[in-house]
């Protein structure tokens, strides 16, 4: 059975870690956090849980990453923390061949080198958006916009009020769609989780492509469908169209797209 490492426990991460505890084909092995809250409590007695899944939480401020991994041997690290983590724990777990996925919004161009530096070492995926309701989103905005490159396309995110800055799944979207930044229309208000929208207008009709997320646990279902589908991929970096793609590849004998 997969073994998990988790780092990051915040909102996210304690969604991801419960659906991950609730699964049968995966076992969470540590929770790995910046600050030494809760450190050295179960997150399965956190979260009311029954599992047998061991799910000890650290802090980086009492352990040595590198001891860290040989003690606590896991197939793959998922990080839901910071941009700025990944220098903290990647060299050591690319060298040990663990695979990685990050969930982090958005990384600058350095980081995203140093993702495909790890990514020569081992399995490297990096997603703005783990859930696999938007990534199918993404690709079918891309098939719509082949089909219709002149349409008017303009994206709508909306997320919790305290959210600072454009969404990072916006911003890919835009890139993937070849948008400008002005095409992102940002709405901040409530507890809204996370929701987008893709309005193609064409002369007499409109089309949406919207998802959204009714709790943090989608994000955990999308962590365990990128962890099986990376299961016995080769070393490389790897993105949500890499999964997906296949299944929307022509079928030789059902005719089907």
């Amino acid at each position: 059975m997969p073994k998990i490492g988790l780092i990051g426990f915040g909102k996210a991460g304690k969604a991801v870690a419960n659906v991950i505890l609730q699964h049968p084909d995966f076992t969470l092995d540590f929770v790995v956090r910046k600050g030494l809250k809760q450190e050295y409590y179960s997150v399965r007695d956190f979260i009311g849980v029954e599992t047998d899944d061991p799910a000890l939480i650290y802090s980086i401020e009492h352990i040595d990453i590198e001891t860290f991994l040989d003690d606590h041997p896991v197939d793959f690290i998922i990080d839901f923390s910071s941009q700025e983590s990944i220098f903290y724990y990647g060299e050591s777990a690319a060298r040990r061949h663990i695979k990685l996925i990050s969930a982090i919004s958005h990384y600058d161009e350095k980081t995203i080198e140093f993702l495909k530096h790890l990514s020569q070492k081992t399995v490297m995926f990096w997603s703005p958006n783990i859930t696999l309701g938007v990534n199918f989103l993404i690709l079918a905005g891309r098939i719509l916009k082949k089909i219709a490159p002149w349409a008017d396309v303009e994206i709508v995110e909306e997320h919790f009020k305290l959210k600072k800055g454009v969404s990072g799944t916006a911003l890919k979207i835009a890139e993937i769609l070849h948008l400008e930044d002005e095409q992102i229309n940002s709405i901040r208000v409530g507890g809204i989780v996370g929701r987008h929208e893709v309005i193609f207008g064409f002369p007499y009709q409109t089309v949406r492509l919207i998802h959204e997320s009714v709790s943090r646990e989608a994000f955990g279902n999308g962590v365990l469908f990128v962890a099986s589908h990376l299961t016995d991929k080769e070393t490389g970096y790897y993105s949500f169209e890499d999964l997906l793609g296949p299944y929307f590849q022509e079928k030789e004998n059902d005719g089907l797209c």
